[in-house]
């Protein structure tokens, strides 16, 4: 009984699904400590630990961990496992307090064995961060080139934004991904227009001709050429399996006409 019950993925799956949804409503402010859901969160623990100690004495320790999901499957119950001292011992110390609960998340990640094609997903994640990762270091080299280029010219102006390299390296970033990336030429235009070029050479107009259009160049090659250039490399090896067989069966069908082919040309 118990073996049918802990050896049926589906049940396991409904579990891992029914502790989500007590997790997911235990961190509303109404029901952060609430003893019936902290209950029923560690009825579902020990559900877990009952599945792994059935399915050891069923299959024994050698062949229960010469699988990898099982060993995946008890180190994440076993990680999970300190949760329980929030309700057994006395924690004073607040931030202890708040990681142990952070424990009992863990559970949530046994979901991911669920995924249907798991391996294939995380062998093209392999092969696509592999061949993205020049064009991954091709823009982050180009973020700190920007990054120290905008520095040199605008930490004055906006020094929330440029006041440094790193802070720079992220207002950069931020315009790569295309977010809210006119409101930081439109905030240095305004302040020009408030305190002046700065240059007796250059007139404010031209400045803010200059800096709009700088900006729009960053956005151009981080943004549009080179993150949609990352993009397109990482899903083009991502479907590669799916590539791959299209290309064999047309292969096939291929030796299969040309086999057809020579077959009438004998009989002809």
């Amino acid at each position: 009984m118990l073996e049918k019950l802990f050896f049926s993925e589906r049940n396991i799956m409904v579990a891992i699904l029914l502790n989500a949804i007590i997790l997911f409503a235990l961190y509303f402010p109404a029901y952060r400590d609430d003893p019936t859901l902290e209950t029923i969160d560690h009825v579902f623990l020990l559900f877990f630990v009952l599945e792994a100690m059935v399915k050891i004495y069923a299959l024994g320790a050698k062949g229960y961990f010469g699988n990898a999901w099982n060993r995946f499957d008890f180190i994440v119950v076993m990680a999970s496992l300190p949760s329980v001292l929030v309700t057994i011992v006395d924690i004073p110390d607040t931030s202890l307090l708040i990681i142990l609960r952070l424990f009992r998340l863990i559970r949530l990640i046994r979901f991911f064995r669920f995924v249907p094609h798991l391996n294939k997903i995380v062998d093209g994640l392999g092969r696509a961060l592999q061949a993205s990762l020049f064009v991954l270091l091709a823009l982050i080299f180009l973020n700190i080139l920007l990054a120290i280029f905008t520095c040199h010219f605008y930490a004055r102006i906006a020094p929330e934004y440029f006041g440094d390299p790193l802070m720079s390296s992220y207002s950069i970033f931020q315009m790569f991904t295309v977010e809210g990336w006119n409101d930081i030429p439109a905030l240095i235009a305004q302040r020009v227009e408030q305190n002046g070029p700065g240059s007796p050479y250059l007139s404010t107009t031209f400045i803010i001709g200059l800096t709009r259009f700088y900006f729009v160049f960053v956005v151009l090659v981080g943004g549009i050429f080179g993150m949609s250039l990352a993009n397109a490399v990482f899903v083009d090896e991502m479907t590669m399996d799916n590539n791959q067989a299209l290309e064999a069966k047309i292969d096939r069908l291929q030796e299969e006409i040309a086999e057809l082919k020579q077959l009438l040309k004998e009989r002809s």
